[in-house]
């Protein structure tokens, strides 16, 4: 692969279809706290909810902190810091006796006229810094941060599949390389454009309609619907409203969620402009590249009291390559779902405070999710918090007692397992990191950007929450079983709780163990 090559993965949708190559591998190298561990003598997990997230590491070299050891062929997709200072980040490529790149850390992520001057792909989310410039590396990368560095960190990477040959990152980039990330830099900023209106239905109250029913083989390209609400509420109506997308005639929908939610945001019309997904003034646009072999069906059903009236428009294409080389998109919505797994073991046990997100079994990519934090009353409980409120959920919540009487959420690291790894590859900061911004959203709270969105924060992250994030480029492959889970500290009877939507791609002719849900579970509560 080129350097332009790889850069065109930060967009290329299709790809996402690709079944994972053996050996192809993604983590995340973080400061999560050392302090979580694993025993295998017991099979179980000590001190799983530790939070002292910004002082992790591999180990100290002097007065340098050593972050990420990796062996390639391979590519660091994203960095994020909460707090990136002047002490430098040098990454060694390729066991090289100097740093291809040696420069302050504060600057890697604001560097306007140099390397990385490309806004769409480098900028700031509400005090979250994030860089998505790829760093290739043939054989290894080491990355290294200098006294005063800063603090907590992320450096998102994959693995390919051995053989693989990659361009090794020197420090600079010649001109070819340069073009392919000013036009990665365009195609991301120009995501949100819109198509125009093919058909108008309505969808009868009580009833559903099928909106797309193709037979034989091709791909969705691009699907697009504006709801008429004539004066419904829009939380209510899109929670009412739902979508169902069936592959290859299968029994039960590989896509199935709230209208609202599918599109990204929920409950109700929450703007925002991503590149697979967004809500804007016209509509909501989804532009995930979804193939079939023998015919596609979306059905939107109807289960409020009112009949709906609905713009659509939804563009497919011939497959360039067999359909069975593809997976097949997947997209479910759902409140607490531990499928096959112990829930006591995840809400009281030594998995606390893991709460999962997708748990799938076969090969696939995992892409993203939306996530809602239904939190009504953040600032209306008159009496304070006592020990009793976390009665049998961990001793470790004692210390972060002021901060979770306030109702902060935003502590929870993400942690996936591929593969039936014990320890996660992937074990995050903190909820609002992996969402791209840092120590809770300030004004202005919402943000949007190609990747990662905050399109609802009430009461500066402390009421309600919708937020996304899209791997793309640094989307996780599994080639036998995938769990993504996120930690939740709080019980749901504050009531505080978790909604989410899953985004992934699986292997044809497999079902995932998500079903539909009722429409009294899907209104918002408190909203």
């Amino acid at each position: 692969m080129t350097y332009p090559e790889l850069i065109s993965r930060l967009y290329d949708l299709q790809r996402l279809a690709s079944v994972p190559e053996a050996g192809e591998r993604s983590g995340n190298a973080t400061s999560f706290d050392r302090n979580a561990q694993y025993d295998p003598a017991t099979d179980t997990y000590i001190d799983w909810g530790a939070n002292a997230d910004g002082s992790g590491m591999i180990r100290m070299e002097g007065a340098d902190t050593v972050v990420a050891e990796l062996e390639g062929p391979g590519v660091i997709w994203r960095v994020w810091s909460a707090k990136p200072e002047q002490g430098h980040i040098q990454i060694t490529i390729d066991g090289s006796d100097t740093p291809a790149l040696d420069m302050p850390f504060a600057d890697y992520f604001n560097n306007r006229e140099g390397m990385f001057a490309y806004p769409e792909l480098v900028h700031e989310l509400s005090r979250g810094q994030n860089s998505y410039i790829p760093i290739a590396f043939a054989e290894s990368c080491k990355v290294v941060m200098c006294e005063g560095w800063g603090m907590f960190y992320q450096i998102t990477h994959t693995t390919f599949a051995p053989g693989t040959v990659v361009p090794s990152f020197t420090g600079a980039f010649d001109d070819a390389t340069k073009d392919a990330l000013a036009k990665a830099n365009h195609t991301l900023a120009q995501r949100a454009v819109q198509p125009s209106t093919d058909q108008q239905l309505v969808i009868p109250a009580g009833k559903s309609v099928a909106v797309f029913d193709a037979a034989g083989s091709g791909a969705i390209t691009d699907l697009w619907a504006h709801v008429h609400l004539r004066g419904g509420d829009p939380r209510h109506v899109l929670r009412e409203l739902t979508i169902s997308i069936y592959w290859d005639g299968e029994p039960g929908p590989s896509v199935w969620a709230p209208l609202g939610d599918f599109f990204g945001s929920g409950p109700g019309l929450n703007r925002y402009a991503s590149l697979p997904m967004g809500i804007t003034q016209d509509g909501c646009y989804a532009k995930w590249y979804m193939p079939f072999a023998d015919g596609a069906r979306i059905v939107i059903a109807n289960d409020g009291d009112d009949d709906r009236m609905i713009d659509f428009r939804i563009a497919s294409e011939p497959l360039t390559q067999p359909a069975g080389d593809l997976l097949r998109f997947h997209a479910k919505w759902h409140g607490d779902a531990f499928c096959d797994r112990d829930p006591e073991r995840y809400l009281k046990g030594d998995r606390y405070p893991d709460w999962p997100m997708l748990i799938t079994t076969g090969a696939g990519r995992f892409c993203g999710v939306n996530l809602q934090v239904w939190n009504p009353n953040a600032f209306g409980r008159a009496e304070p918090r006592t020990m009793a409120d976390f009665d049998g959920y961990g001793e470790n919540v004692t210390k972060y007692l002021d901060i979770m009487h306030r109702w902060w959420w935003g502590e929870g690291d993400e942690k996936f397992f591929v593969d039936g790894e014990k320890f996660p590859s992937t074990f995050g900061t903190g909820s609002e990191d992996y969402f791209g911004y840092a120590w809770a959203a300030m004004f202005p709270q919402e943000f949007s950007s190609a990747f990662q969105n905050l399109p609802l924060c009430r009461d500066n992250c402390m009421g309600h929450v919708s937020q996304n994030r899209f791997q793309i480029a640094d989307n996780v492959p599994f080639g036998e079983s995938f769990e993504a889970c996120i930690e939740k500290y709080h019980p749901n009877h504050w009531p505080l709780l978790y909604h989410c939507t899953a985004y992934w791609y699986q292997q044809a002719g497999e079902s995932d163990p998500y079903g539909p849900v009722g429409l009294e579970a899907r209104l918002p509560a408190g909203v």
